[in-house]
């Protein structure tokens, strides 16, 4: 059967007086009402300018104050807000505020006009006795854990609001209330033109289809069109519609609520977790395509089918805990990688790569394998192997898109395997040093971490929050060397020899006992190698200590990325990160000159 669609332009009384014969809600699935005092305040004067210059009764002007999309929902009798309920809201609450004014305001020929051309855009009345019942609201917010609501209804009933209420219905209602007052005492003449341009003049341009399906199609076709529309919205809008019974959809809307709450303490939301699932299912079809589709069309191909999958909200669920352990060091019940030290470390690496890549291999694998026997050890080794080939590519060639192709290989191979195949090409072990030493700044991070956890004494993880230290600062006296460049000297200073994590930014200035006074305060540090470079014996920190550490770390990176590589190579199985004799050596050699202990 054919859907219909109604678009007609109407003044703001003509839209909202429609709601006497079909009263406005705002569904279930809908954000709650948003807007704050920037918004109500542009939609105020905006409509008092062009009263000013353009408006009022004397002119035929009208204002466009944009679209409201909504479906007719014939059952229950009732418009449907999909896109416009910040709009509507707002004007609701504007009218509301006007009509409080004018009521308790002196009675005049103008006011009591207004008064009744308002009571029909907010309320019902008795069509026999044209007695307005001011219970019977013609905006209802059903928007689901919202405490809001009520109140939306009380102002409208009341006309009353808290000055202490912390809600964006009470702020903005007085918010309209004082602009009103302000406008009324700087402008009084103008004030009865302004509530007639404002219910005549400003234009909405109503859409209007008879499904929902039709309504969220034009949401989602004005949203590519520039208008700032959620595709988590649409999504919603879409899995709730799909539910049958009312019980159902409560469940569901809980369901995503918790979601949505629990992502956002994770520092992620609902639109990643998607995104994220997006990569999960392209591997599992095997499509590794390297151009990436956007995530709304994706998951909106195919009549939405995949946004009905049974297993949709779990999976997204399954996904948030990775961000939840990593980010909130929480403990998944049942699975013992959440409190694997090795595990976090590993994380905490990988999460400082300069872009977004490691994270869909990442979620690939621990959605694919987590319920194996061993995935703990699996996880850790693969983690180490997706490390070490990152870092490499980007210290060789810092790019965004550097590894796309090899990733999105690597994501279908994971489907197969928990041992996957990896694409990336042999390195030259000769560049990778010279590119550890002086490496690109978006990469320090991510070794300092490795450096850092190095270190047997570093029991747990690094704290959240953690400076680069130069150890030779960025500033020195000018008499510290001669016959030097700056520019030599800057580019050493850049050096990994040169940098430690530590917790707070030291202003040093290069000079006689600098680095002694440095010492001091890396004892106060809670970083293992931080701690350690404070008992180095070496008296006054050179470029010639930069250049040996240099060396050192370059050597013990290079080494450890080979180990890494070998073990997923050869022993998958193994459970123990035990150092090389290469590295043994290294660490001594780091004991000796006092950089770890």
């Amino acid at each position: 059967m054919a859907t219909t669609i109604e678009v007609n332009k109407q003044s703001v009384k003509a839209l909202l007086s429609s709601g006497i014969e079909r009263p406005f809600v705002i569904p279930e699935y809908q954000r709650p009402y948003a807007w704050n005092f920037d918004q109500v305040d542009t939609l105020f004067s905006d409509i008092w300018e062009f009263t000013e210059n353009f408006g009022g009764s004397k002119r035929n002007a009208t204002y466009f104050l944009g679209s409201i999309v909504s479906y007719e929902n014939k059952d229950e009798g009732t418009q449907e807000i999909i896109d416009g309920q910040q709009r509507i809201t707002s004007l609701f609450l504007l009218l509301r505020a006007i009509y409080t004014k004018l009521e308790k305001g002196a009675q005049s020929k103008e006011s009591d006009n207004f008064l009744k051309q308002i009571r029909e855009c907010i309320w019902r009345a008795n069509k026999l006795t044209a007695e307005v019942d001011f219970d019977d609201i013609l905006l209802t917010s059903r928007v689901v854990n919202n405490d809001g609501n009520e109140c939306l209804r009380d102002i409208l009933r009341t006309g009353v609001a808290d000055d202490k209420a912390d809600d964006n219905y009470s702020k903005n209602y007085l918010r309209f209330q004082s602009l009103f007052d302000t406008a009324s005492n700087n402008s009084p003449l103008l004030i009865f033109d302004f509530i007639y341009a404002l219910l005549n003049q400003a234009i909405l341009l109503p859409i209007t289809a008879d499904t929902q399906d039709t309504a969220l199609t034009i949401f989602s076709t004005l949203n590519d069109r520039g208008m700032p529309l959620s595709d988590a919205d649409i999504f919603k809008a879409k899995i709730y519609n799909h539910y049958k019974t009312t019980e159902e959809k409560q469940l569901f809307i809980d369901d995503w609520k918790e979601l949505d709450d629990r992502a956002r303490y994770a520092g992620e939301s609902i639109q990643q977790l998607f995104y994220y699932y997006m990569f999960f299912l392209r591997a599992k079809a095997g499509d590794n395509s390297s151009t990436t589709p956007g995530v709304r069309k994706y998951f909106l191909d195919g009549k939405a089918a995949r946004l009905y999958e049974p297993d949709l909200m779990d999976n997204l669920k399954i996904i948030l805990n990775l961000w939840l352990v990593s980010s909130k060091r929480e403990i998944i019940e049942n699975e013992s990688w959440s409190e694997n030290v090795d595990i976090l470390k590993a994380i905490d690496v990988i999460s400082s790569y300069p872009n977004e890549f490691w994270k869909y291999p990442v979620v690939i694998y621990y959605l694919q394998h987590r319920n194996e026997d061993s995935f703990d050890n699996c996880f850790l080794i693969f983690l180490h192997k997706l490390i070490g080939e990152l870092l490499v590519r980007y210290l060789l060639a810092p790019t965004i898109n550097a590894v796309k192709v090899d990733i999105l290989k690597l994501n279908g191979e994971i489907i197969k395997d928990a041992h996957p195949v990896f694409a990336f090409k042999d390195i030259d072990t000769a560049q990778l040093s010279a590119a550890i030493k002086s490496p690109n700044r978006n990469a320090v991070r991510m070794l300092l971490k490795i450096i850092a956890y190095q270190d047997n004494r570093q029991q747990w993880l690094l704290p959240d929050s953690w400076e680069i230290e130069h150890i030779f600062p960025q500033k020195w006296q000018a008499s510290y060397f001669v016959n030097m460049s700056d520019d030599v000297i800057r580019d050493k200073i850049e050096h990994i020899g040169n940098k430690l994590p530590f917790e707070k930014r030291l202003n040093i200035v290069a000079g006689n006992g600098y680095f002694g006074k440095k010492k001091e305060q890396y004892s106060k540090s809670k970083i293992a190698c931080t701690i350690a470079m404070s008992t180095s014996t070496v008296s006054e920190w050179s470029l010639e200590d930069i250049t040996e550490r240099d060396i050192l770390l370059s050597n013990m990176l290079t080494a450890l990325i080979k180990a890494w590589n070998e073990k997923y190579t050869v022993d998958q199985t193994a459970a123990s990160d035990e150092p090389t004799d290469e590295q043994k050596a290294l660490i001594d050699q780091f004991k000796k000159n006092g950089w770890v202990k």
